[in-house]
């Protein structure tokens, strides 16, 4: 893939200063599968040229992690020795950045006990709790990026050879995430989060108290908590450093309260849930809370996912994104959220962002229950969005706007 060389170089460039915008002096915690070392150098070369104080690698290898979990004993799945969080957890206290290269195999748990996956997952959350509420409160910048490994590659393109599916593949990440066809990919986001923020102010403005999906299979109502702030395209750490927390992002989300769902809500893309997949499911809710569920493909690791604590099987996040995106305009189903969120209206159970809400930073676990945040040691996002797709939203005096229609904005952000 040498002819990618340069266009990688500026990929790496975007996710230092568009995605997590390192600051001289600030140190980066960067994370990589062992495949995507040459372009993780590539990150590593751009933080130092940024004025990084130190880039920490922690690398990754899936088929290491799928043996773990096919042959460890019950014991190490259920209790992970607290040294393996450390870093991370010290990493954000310290004020570092946080980059992930994301490349996994969709299939890789296919064929292991969801119990144990399970486990091992909801032991693993626990262990980097303080790690997840810096980010979910964004006390320091982080940034998600995908590079094309080998398994995620054939499995997006199954009739092709390896290194012709990791062409293709790469040429779509690069497309999508707005650095070919661009001299300057930074000043092309600049101008993409100058659009994704007209779209947040203009849900601000309209201040809905709820919204109403309605789609084959979809029937839901979604209360949305007083205060509730919609984001979408960069936005500030505590610090007031922007930054883009996904490359690509196509999302205006905010947060649901956490027990004013009901209806139900059918699936439109597959999930790809701690390396199994999980497709043509859908969810009840009542009171916020799941109290059915099915689906074609992967009942088993759904059943484990929504168990996973108790905020699990409420909702966290709702993100609006236009069908016609970059992303859906491929017609490629990518087996991977960080692409397949952005090609459709999505939905998140488990933890919600506490920026979300005015104030929500300060409130403790009491509070931010009491305004209707959920929170769980879980966020999974999962893709309810089509061009069948209508939303509603019933403002506070009582009038129903159009939102989205055949699954587009229905209005102008002007």
């Amino acid at each position: 893939m040498e002819q990618f060389h340069e266009a990688l170089k500026k990929f790496a460039r975007l996710a230092v200063k568009t995605g997590v915008n390192l600051q001289p002096g600030q140190g980066l915690f960067l994370t990589s599968p062992v495949e995507a070392a040459p372009f993780a150098h590539l990150v590593a070369e751009e933080a130092y040229r940024a004025g990084a104080k130190d880039v920490t690698m922690r690398w990754g290898d899936d088929e290491t992690d799928r043996l773990r979990l096919e042959h460890a004993p019950e014991e190490i799945l259920k209790q992970v020795p607290e040294w393996k969080f450390v870093a991370q957890n010290a990493a954000v206290k310290d004020n570092y950045a946080v980059l992930h290269i994301y490349g996994p195999n969709p299939d890789l748990l296919d064929q292991i006990d969801g119990a144990r996956v399970g486990t091992f997952m909801k032991a693993m959350n626990n262990g980097l709790k303080p790690y997840m509420e810096c980010i979910m409160k964004d006390e320091t910048q982080w940034s998600i990026i995908a590079y094309p490994t080998k398994a995620w590659a054939v499995k997006v393109f199954p009739d092709k050879k390896e290194e012709e599916a990791q062409r293709l593949l790469m040429e779509e990440i690069l497309r999508i995430s707005r650095v070919s066809g661009s001299d300057d990919p930074v000043a092309a986001w600049d101008a993409h989060n100058e659009i994704m923020h007209k779209a947040s102010d203009f849900m601000n403005r309209k201040k809905f108290k709820q919204l109403i999906y309605r789609a084959p299979g979809t029937d839901l109502t979604i209360d949305l908590p007083e205060g509730h702030i919609w984001s979408g395209g960069s936005g500030p750490s505590t610090a007031g450093i922007y930054f883009n927390a996904n490359i690509p992002t196509e999302e205006v989300f905010t947060l649901p309260h956490k027990r004013g769902v009901n209806g139900t809500v059918a699936s439109t893309m597959p999930l790809n849930a701690n390396g199994q997949i999980i497709d043509h499911f859908s969810l009840t809710f009542k009171e916020g809370e799941v109290i059915d569920f099915k689906a074609e493909k992967g009942e088993e690791a759904l059943k484990h996912l929504l168990d996973s604590d108790p905020g699990a099987c409420r909702l966290g996040e709702v993100a609006l994104v236009p069908h016609n995106s970059p992303v859906s305009q491929s017609g490629l189903v990518f087996f991977n959220t960080l692409f397949d969120e952005n090609a459709s209206c999505h939905l998140a159970l488990g933890k919600a962002y506490p920026t979300c809400i005015k104030g929500g930073n300060a409130l403790d676990e009491a509070g931010l229950d009491k305004a209707g945040v959920n929170d769980s040691l879980i966020h999974e996002d999962f893709m309810v969005g089509s061009a069948e797709l209508d939303i509603d939203g019933l403002t506070e005096d009582g009038i129903y706007v159009p939102v989205f229609r055949k699954g587009a904005w229905a209005f102008s952000f002007d």
